[in-house]
């Protein structure tokens, strides 16, 4: 909302050459009115704008001298000084323009003379102009001349021929040059791009200029220097090392001159058809056309060529109303047949995009034709014409491609088609929306699955063509439909705005043909009713995207539609809340609800302007009470869109009412602490919108005050006086800031310190300091003091960077005045805080280090005694601009000493690496020397003497370093490596130690292990004497003389680390310093031979480092110097990359034995170094060295015979692997997808394991490649899955590749003789297949047809291997067009063998089988399954499946292949069930339930198991068995009714079962049945046979030994009523109730979590039905109560698991009634506020959705009859945050109900206090973490705030305390209380007196525990105070909290008074 300041046009100035300055100062009259006058006053001006004026007086002056009639000499001279100053500037100068359309209103009597100065000085241009480089300007002149200027036009005609020649030339002599200049890319561009122009300006000639009617003469010499120009371009079409769009525009100009050249004109359509089809007839064609294009009339024309061939000749030809005639609508219909056949040719993605156009543009064509066309043609291009069918398969196969300018393509291509249909069926007269072919397209995209971005485009075209009523008849449900899909973030955009096409669609329909307003109800109910339940009941994400994209269009289109959505909404959200309901309610208890959707809509509303004044319509509309609900709701989104409601206004002005800003202040309190980032962004941007309103209409206020004006008028917003406006807004952003500024409180969160940051930032931004008369209603740097101050400078010693990013750029916006350093002392102190912090063992010290510096070298606040680091600081600071040379050589400074340091360190490394990894890792020092230098503006450097020094011996210190890491990196195994290098030993030691971990995996790596296994054996005792001392960890002296084992990964950390910041310090090196071109050059830092240094550098470390975070980081430092040489003028610069590129790929190819490339670790950094070679390469040039790479790699990659080595094969596929991931590469790499998907299945058969590995990964690339990234849990996710036209048109190799693949291994894969043929490309084969899927879209395209796979997929299924059976069922869908499915299933039945059959193989039965099941799965599944024709088709399967039964029975002996039969007989039933709801008659009719029952009953569920587990199949067999006795059990209760069938199989037969998968599956489908009947009917809800199970269950608990089903059971158990079960507990397992739920508590006890949670959850309902008994059972159990409590507490830990604390949570919530907020406490209070504890516990976990359960059970206890009043939020969803508030302000106002407050007073000043987590218990256990462990991660709560909790506990027991009126306890009852916090306070003394000066920088985690523990002590120290009235030296600790206001300030000043 901020304003832009409007860039101002830069005009550079006209001038003259010296003679023609001459010439006017020598005609220039006296008195300066004659034309020579005004020239030399303009070109003496220096203001290019002030010269536009001058230009146009031109005209009118030489319009008064024609008056006169005469042409002067002097006005000649003048004409020709202007013709010189116009040929003089620049194209894109408007002083051209100006000039030209200044001159084109010159009077006719100067045209003569004006024309001849114009030829006359461009003839001097062509003639003079003969450097290679100058051509440019004089193209730009031609061009100009003829683009709308009349004397150009004229000048140009009359130099034709001398122009013609001219262009010849320069384009002869720019190609050759360019030929020259190969890999030169930054003069190789500039050449392209002139000569490009030069084409252009040839096209423009031949159609702007007259003379080419002369070109019958053909041996003219404009005919000739036709013939060269077309000659040229007919070169340039065919040259592949030109630029795409000079081919393109070749192609345009070949067509032009052809069309100019050939004679007569109604022949060119034929002569152009017969070079697009390659049919030129050599005898009639003309013989210039032979000669000049002989390329193009041979059979061998490329593809590209005769692709921009046809976008020529639709582009060049006048195709408007059928103007060629018959031969025109030939070459039409040949060009279409011509882009046709290349688009199965094209590869290539940007080939691709043009092929896109030019069919769309021909579609443009067509359309132009069709208007006058012959009745022919019209037959050919309707929409039953093969044109049209295959321009529609086109659309199909495109409209998903990952390029989005192609889709929109064919969204235009789709749109053209209709318009064609249109057009040629006009005559008939007949009714679109009747037609078949629109009726017919409609259906099938309405068929299509919503995840195809396409049909939301096709669709949207069609609601615009035919209107949306016929689309609604024939899908009356689409809207929600469409609505349903918008919980995916790729389908949002396309689903809103067909939505939104078809709603404005249908509200013109319904306005046109209604009389009254009563079409709005029609569409409200089609439109907004969905919308309602969508924004109350959807997904998160759905509603959201809804919001954001859907709804705004609606509200736009229907603004009135707002009062409507507002009253459902509103008596909905009154219906949550209690009141009476009048509409149905919207929205679940745990869901947004319509508080949420209403909000919403309100908020978009205001936003888009349809809210006119905010505050009368909250007053409408919405409650205050409303608003504050929704500012704290459960749900994010929710708050969000309130606070957006508060925020946001189409009006940027609108004044800030006091009640919006109360709520701001409310919404700041709770909202701070959002674990999600998108939350937290959106809080941020919103106040961002808050403050840029309170800027501009404060700006507005103060206008409106200087006028002394009441009123803003026609705003009733303003009614005061606008100082008191002002005021306020002064107060509120002060308001704001003390809001913010306490949220940095010691321990908060990185949440809340990061909004709190943000915000700040935001209003340091928006309200900036100001300049000049400019007023500022608020700044920033007025609320921030020293205290304030020191809080932002401690923000940057957090472990997240990007709060301490925010930190300092806060503190850079702040004056430099804040620097409030005590003395050089304190200065002395930050600067020796940051350079220990840079050689810290903790890696984020050296980031706080680094801000530190930077901080200190930007506020001028560098110690004196640095100065000694500068010589020239004097003269520096005396010349230009003295900030910036401040900082400059404070920089400088700081390098100097930062690089002083590190020199020592790497000298001392350089002895014992071990002592530099335990006491001064050297990464630190780098990173600061980086980030000072990144800061710097390093191009206008003053002090270059200085620096130069310096950059060498940064060089010279970084290599030193990475000499001193890099063995450990690059050894075999850097992650376990430790050289044992005590003090005691020598340099020797370690280098000797070094030579023996060397690297071990080179490329003899393979040859290496054949030697060890020919030598059979090895001796561990030898290699331990060849490698010897090296261990795991030694024993070194650290930082402080302290001893400290010193790990593998201290040291490896150190390493990787150091190489990291030496890469990136280099890359950055190169990126940031100026160049020197050669070594003398004043300019610049580097020099040539440094850069090629850095360069070697990178190349060794990426090709030989061993660790990943090594060279990924090395990756990241040599992309940007590969950057820098792709844009560096140096030629031998600019050619590195290619000379190293060839080298490797060299290095790779020979396999020398001496290499040492990785061969392991997936070849290391090799991959990451050619990918940062051909990653940087420029995207608009050829792409080169990515063409060479990838022929030499998939070369490689591909088969190789045995004598070669595997080892550059496997280099191969783990490079094609990294560039195939690399998303820069984009759709460059996409034509590389077949050949690298050959290569990798080919791999997977290498009998060598290292390359079948690297084909796996490489394949698993591609797949995501093809089929884009996997976003959901489903393998097979149809988001993740092509169509197979679309797969074979993108990738037509693969095709055939893929069938002959397929066949080979169809026709071996199952020998006679039984051996087994496990064929591993198989896997990979039908990975691919099964991941395509049908359309009914596809096309019948012959030459890509899916059938051939169709035999040879089903013979895979006869694969000895069971998951290949598997994948051939799963990949035979998709080649199965769907209406074919019933047939295909069958044919594949009839193949099984008869029961009477003696020979077959149980293989061939489950291949079969499988494909059965899954084809009939894919049936069942689809859009058929509604009608008719699917009923009768599944009945016909049903029927042959009961001819092979015997397969599902004890006659097939294979329980495999029996559980698929089963499955498939399964399937069937539910099928069969779905289309007759229930009643089943199909199943009865065929009598398919009678044989089911007889299965059922002849089974082993029935007569037993002779089996045990060893058998194959027997647990798949089990459930396949038990889930059909399920289905047939639930079909008779269905059939059932009133009478008494007899059920197959009884539910206690099954559970009685000795295997648990059967009570498994068993007790899954009743638990589903009885938590069903729970939410809604009880027990009524239940058949009969369900009636009184309890018991059942009871008896099964006891005796279940199985987990899984013990915890089903325990489920079962709990969503039945206890007084059904628990009264038979004796009868049925003789323990009394009493000692079941003794029983009950020691499983919730002592099993495994998931039944500990269920038992918990058990044993509360138990006891809570015991509450509401009679007293008799309640006294029973209360003896227990107390065990229930400690199991709830030790339930709570946050060392639990989740599932463990969720169940706590539920269980309070549950038994909240009862145990927290009963009137009459039936627990102890001890017990009671133990289980408050675990609430407020409970409410600070990390983890939201236990925060989310535990606020249920507050919302529980604030909505009981006596605690509603405590709070305005009684039946409100609250968040985490403030439910904690409310929690303690229910529980302060229970203990006065209670009559409790003395006794539980002393708990909650002890939870205060923090007793029971020790103080000096934390220190210890903190401390010995820290030093001992270093890079151990513990447990950390990132959520939780300490003193959060304890300002709300303060906060509720001072008001408590307050409205009090008599003393509840005497001080003898707080003496323990009193002496604990008074040794608390004195240990904290002691403590805060042994930390270090700038502890909050060496020692920030101890600190923070201090000052947490000191705030405790003081809050409880001050209640205390306050219970006992003292007075006296006690009122300093009680003035500053002796208010409620005051309460919620939390954090407190320490003062050393207190303790």
């Amino acid at each position: 909302m901020g304003v832009k300041k409007k860039k101002e046009t830069q005009v550079t100035s006209l001038t003259v050459c010296h003679q023609d300055l001459e010439t006017l100062k020598s005609l220039a009259d006296v008195e300066g009115k004659n034309l020579a006058s005004l020239l030399l006053h303009c070109v003496q001006l220096t203001d290019g704008v002030s010269q536009i004026g001058y230009v146009k007086q031109i005209v009118p002056l030489l319009e008064k001298a024609n008056k006169n009639g005469t042409c002067d000499p002097t006005i000649r001279s003048c004409l020709d000084i202007l013709a010189g100053i116009y040929l003089s500037l620049n194209l894109k100068n408007p002083l051209k323009k100006v000039l030209a359309s200044s001159l084109n209103g010159l009077p006719e009597f100067f045209l003569i003379e004006a024309t001849q100065s114009f030829t006359s000085r461009l003839q001097e241009e062509l003639n003079t102009s003969t450097d290679l480089y100058s051509y440019r300007r004089v193209i730009d002149n031609i061009s100009s001349c003829m683009e709308n200027f009349d004397l150009g036009r004229s000048s140009v005609n009359n130099l034709l021929e001398n122009v013609l020649h001219f262009l010849q030339k320069s384009l002869v002599e720019i190609s050759e040059e360019n030929r020259k200049l190969a890999g030169n890319h930054i003069v190789q561009t500039q050449l392209m791009n002139d000569l490009l122009v030069s084409i252009r300006v040839s096209v423009m000639l031949v159609q702007k200029v007259q003379g080419f009617q002369r070109l019958h003469l053909k041996n003219s010499p404009i005919w000739q220097s036709m013939c060269a120009l077309l000659s040229m371009f007919t070169n340039f079409l065919s040259d592949d090392g030109l630029l795409q769009t000079i081919q393109s525009t070749s192609g345009l100009a070949v067509i032009l001159f052809i069309k100019a050249m050939f004679h007569p004109p109604e022949k060119i359509p034929d002569l152009i058809s017969s070079v697009l089809l390659r049919s030129v007839d050599p005898a009639s064609a003309p013989e210039w056309l032979l000669s000049c294009c002989k390329s193009l009339c041979c059979a061998d024309v490329p593809p590209s060529a005769l692709l921009f061939l046809c976008q020529g000749t639709l582009t060049m030809l006048d195709w408007q109303e059928g103007r060629m005639g018959p031969s025109g609508e030939a070459l039409l219909l040949n060009t279409v047949h011509v882009l046709f056949t290349l688009s199965s040719q094209i590869k290539e993605s940007t080939l691709e995009m043009f092929l896109s156009r030019i069919l769309a543009s021909w579609t443009n064509s067509a359309i132009q034709v069709l208007d006058s066309s012959s009745p022919s043609l019209k037959d050919s291009l309707n929409g039953n014409a093969d044109v049209v069918r295959r321009l529609l398969d086109y659309v199909y196969t495109h409209w998903e491609h990952p390029l989005d300018a192609l889709r929109h393509q064919t969204k235009i291509i789709f749109r053209n088609i209709l318009q064609m249909h249109q057009l040629t069926v006009e005559e008939s007269g007949s009714d679109l929306t009747a037609d078949r072919f629109i009726f017919e397209l409609t259906e099938s995209l309405l068929r299509l699955e919503w995840h195809s971005k396409g049909k939301y485009t096709c669709l949207g075209c069609l609601v615009d063509f035919i209107g949306v009523d016929h689309i609604l008849a024939l899908a009356k449900t689409i809207p929600l439909q469409i609505l349903e899909v918008m919980g995916d973030q790729s389908l949002v955009p396309y689903a809103s705005d067909l939505l939104e096409a078809m709603f404005k669609n249908h509200k013109s329909r319904l306005k046109s043909q209604a009389a009254d307003s009563t079409w709005i109800d029609e569409w409200h109910e089609t439109w907004v009713s969905p919308l309602l339940c969508v924004l109350c009941e959807g997904s998160l994400d759905q509603k959201s995207y809804v919001i954001d994209y859907y709804l705004p269009k609606l509200l736009n289109c229907n603004p009135e539609s707002l009062s409507y959505m507002v009253k459902i909404l509103q008596t909905s959200a009154d219906a949550k809340t209690g009141k009476k309901m009048t509409f149905p309610s919207l929205g679940s208890y745990d869901s947004r609800g319509a508080l949420g959707a209403l909000m919403a809509c309100l908020r978009t509303a205001r936003a888009h302007g349809h809210l006119q004044s905010a505050t009368d319509a909250w007053r409408d509309l919405v409650s205050s009470a409303r608003i504050k609900q929704g500012l704290i709701h459960q749900h994010c989104q929710v708050r969000i869109d309130t606070l957006g409601l508060l925020c946001e206004s189409n009006r940027s002005t609108e004044i800030v009412s006091t009640e919006e800003m109360e709520w701001i202040q409310f919404f700041i309190t709770y909202n701070l602490n959002s674990q999600s980032p998108g939350v937290r962004q959106q809080i941020c941007s919103l106040l961002k919108k808050l403050f840029c309103r309170i800027q501009e209409s404060s700006q507005v206020l103060y206008k409106l005050e200087q006028s002394k004006s009441k009123h803003e008028p026609g705003n009733e917003s303003t009614r005061q006086h606008p100082s008191v406006s002002l005021q306020q807004y002064k107060n509120f952003m002060s308001s704001i800031c003390n809001s913010l500024f306490e949220a940095l409180f010691p321990g908060s969160s990185y949440p809340t310190r990061f909004s709190a940051l943000t915000i700040l930032g935001s209003i340091a931004e928006v309200f900036p300091v100001p300049e000049g008369r400019v007023q500022t209603v608020y700044q920033l740097s007025h609320d921030i003091d020293a205290g304030r101050f020191q809080t932002l400078m401690e923000c940057l010693t957090g472990t997240f960077e990007e709060v301490k990013i925010l930190a300092f750029d806060l503190l850079m916006k702040l004056p430099k005045t804040f620097v409030q350093f005590q003395g050089s002392v304190k200065l002395q102190g930050l600067f020796q805080a940051a350079l220990e912090l840079s050689t810290s063992t903790k890696p984020y010290d050296c980031v706080t280090a680094s801000y530190l510096l930077n901080f200190l070298i930007w506020q001028n606040a560098l110690p004196s005694s640095l100065s000694a680091y500068l010589k020239t600081q004097r003269v520096a600071c005396g010349d230009g601009d003295k900030s910036a040379a401040v900082v400059e050589s404070n920089t400088l400074i700081v390098i100097k000493c930062l690089l002083e340091k590190l020199e020592e360190e790497v000298s001392r490394a350089e002895n014992s690496l071990l002592q530099a990894a335990a006491s001064f890792p050297m990464y630190g020092r780098v990173h600061c020397i980086t980030g000072a230098l990144r800061k710097l503006p390093l191009n206008s450097l003053q002090l270059v003497s200085e620096w130069r020094p310096v950059v060498e011996k940064l060089l010279v210190t970084s290599y030193r370093l990475s000499a001193v890491v890099s063995p450990v990196i690059q050894s075999s195994s850097p992650e376990g490596l430790i050289p044992n290098d005590t003090d005691a030993e020598s340099a020797s030691r370690l280098h000797r130690i070094l030579n023996e971990i060397q690297p071990r995996d080179t490329n003899d790596y393979f040859s290496r292990a054949k030697i060890l296994k020919e030598c059979g054996s090895f001796d561990l005792e030898d290699l331990s004497a060849s490698v010897p001392n090296i261990d795991t960890s030694a024993e070194i002296k650290g930082k402080e003389g302290k001893t400290c084992d010193v790990t593998a990964q201290m040291v490896l950390v150190c390493c990787w680390r150091s190489m990291k910041e030496v890469a990136l310090l280099l890359g950055s090196l190169c990126q940031l310093l100026p160049m020197r071109s050669v070594p003398e050059s004043p300019d610049g830092l580097l020099t040539v031979e440094q850069v090629k240094e850095i360069g070697d550098y990178f190349k060794q470390h990426l090709l030989q480092s061993r660790h990943r975070g090594a060279f990924e980081l090395a990756y990241t430092g040599f992309v940007k110097l590969t950057e820098i040489l792709n844009r560096c003028p140096n030629v031998s610069l600019q050619k590195l990359p290619e000379e190293w590129l060839l080298s490797v790929l060299e290095e790779i190819k020979c396999c020398d034995p001496s290499s040492k490339l990785c061969a392991t670790r997936r070849s290391a950094g090799i991959p990451f170094y050619i990918q940062a070679l051909l990653a940087s390469e420029p995207k608009k040039g050829k792409m080169d060295l990515l063409k060479i790479t990838m022929k030499e790699l998939i070369s490689l990659a591909g088969p190789t015979d045995g004598s070669q080595s595997t080892v550059p094969k496997v280099h191969a596929l783990n490079i094609l692997r990294a560039l195939f991931r690399d998303t820069r590469l984009g759709e460059i790499i996409i034509p590389y997808v077949a050949d690298g998907t050959k290569a990798a299945i080919l791999g997977f058969t290498s009998p060598v394991w290292a390359v079948r590995n690297s084909s796996t990964l490489l394949f698993s690339t591609l797949i995501t490649r093809i089929f884009g990234v996997k976003r959901g849990k489903d393998e097979l996710s149809k988001k993740n899955r092509m169509t197979g036209s679309e797969f074979f048109s993108r990738f037509p190799e693969l095709y055939p590749f893929l069938l002959k693949q397929l066949e080979t291994v169809a026709n071996t894969v199952d020998s006679d003789t039984g051996e087994l043929n496990r064929h591993p490309s198989m896997f990979l084969l039908l990975l691919v297949l099964g991941r395509l899927y049908p359309s009914p879209m596809d096309g019948t395209c012959s030459a890509l047809s899916m059938a051939p796979f169709i035999p040879f997929i089903m013979r895979c299924g006869h694969s000895p291997v069971y998951r290949s059976r598997e994948m051939a069922a799963r990949a035979l869908v998709p080649f199965v067009m769907m209406d074919e499915i019933p047939n295909t299933i069958q044919t594949l039945l009839a193949k099984l063998p008869d029961c009477t059959d003696q020979c077959f193989r149980q293989n061939h039965i489950h291949g079969t089988l499988l494909q059965v099941f899954h084809l009939l799965q894919a049936f069942s599944d689809s859009k058929y399954r509604m009608n008719t024709y699917f009923q009768q088709e599944l009945a016909d399967v049903a029927v042959c499946t009961k001819a092979k039964l015997w397969l599902a029975k004890r006659q097939n002996p294979c329980l495999v292949t029996r559980a698929v039969y089963i499955d498939i007989l399964f399937l069937l039933t539910c099928c069969l069930d779905k289309l007759s709801k229930g009643n089943q008659p199909v199943l009865e009719h065929l009598g398919f339930w009678e044989e089911i029952r007889r299965i059922i009953s002849g089974s082993e569920l029935i007569t037993g198991f002779p089996y045990t587990y060893t058998v194959p199949g027997l647990p798949q067999y089990l459930q396949s068995l038990t889930k059909l006795a399920i289905a047939a059990v639930w079909a008779v209760v269905a059939q059932a009714g009133e009478q008494n069938r007899d059920v197959p199989i009884s539910f206690s037969q099954l559970l009685k079962s000795s295997f648990p998968e059967v009570r498994l599956l068993t007790l899954e489908a009743l638990l589903e049945r009885f938590s069903t009947a729970a939410s809604a009917l009880g027990e009524k809800g239940l058949p009969p046979l369900l009636w009184n199970m309890g018991g059942t269950f009871l008896t099964l608990v006891l005796k279940e030994n199985h987990p899984e089903c013990l915890c089903k059971i325990l489920k079962i158990l709990h969503c039945l009523d206890p007084s059904e079960w628990l009264p038979q507990t004796e009868h049925r397992v003789h323990l009394s109730p009493k000692e079941f739920l003794i029983w009950t508590m020691d499983i919730a006890s002592h099993e495994r979590s998931e039944i500990q949670s269920e038992a918990l959850r058990l044993t509360s309902k138990v006891i809570a039905h015991h509450m509401q008994t009679c007293d008799e059972t309640r006294d029973l159990v209360a003896p227990n109560l107390q065990q229930w409590v400690q199991l709830v507490v030790s339930s709570c830990g946050d060392h639990l698991p989740t599932e463990s604390r969720l169940a706590a949570a539920e269980v309070l919530a549950s038994t909240a009634p009862f145990f927290l907020t009963n009137p009459q406490p039936i627990l102890g209070l001890q017990d009671t506020l133990a289980l408050w504890k675990c609430v407020l516990t409970l409410l600070q976990s990390e983890e939201q959705v236990i925060r989310e359960a535990a606020t249920e059970t507050v919302m529980t206890a604030m909505s009981q009859e006596n605690t509603r009043r405590s709070t305005e939020f009684a039946f409100c969803q609250v968040d985490a945050s403030s439910a904690l508030d409310l929690a303690l302000a229910v529980l302060c106002d229970l203990l006065q109900q209670w009559d409790q407050l003395t006794p539980g007073l002393p708990v909650l000043l002890g939870w205060l206090l923090g007793e029971g987590e020790g103080l000096m218990a934390c220190e210890e256990s903190a401390h010995q973490v820290e030093e001992d462990y270093p890079f151990e991660k513990t447990e950390i709560n990132f959520w939780a705030e300490t003193l959060i909790f304890v300002k709300y506990l303060y906060k509720h027991l001072f008001r408590l305390l307050s409205e009090s009126s008599w003393r509840p306890l005497t001080p003898e009852m707080l003496h323990h209380l009193q002496r604990t916090a008074s040794e608390q306070c004195h240990l904290l003394s002691q403590l805060f007196r042994v930390l270090p000066p700038t502890a909050e920088f060496l020692k920030t985690a101890e600190l923070t525990r201090l000052r947490i523990w000191e705030e405790r002590t003081l809050a409880c120290l001050r209640l205390l105070a306050l219970l006992e009235g003292k007075e006296g030296e006690d009122t300093l600790v009680l003035r500053a909290l002796d208010s409620p206001a005051a309460a919620n300030q939390l954090t407190l000043p320490r003062t050393e008074t207190a303790c």
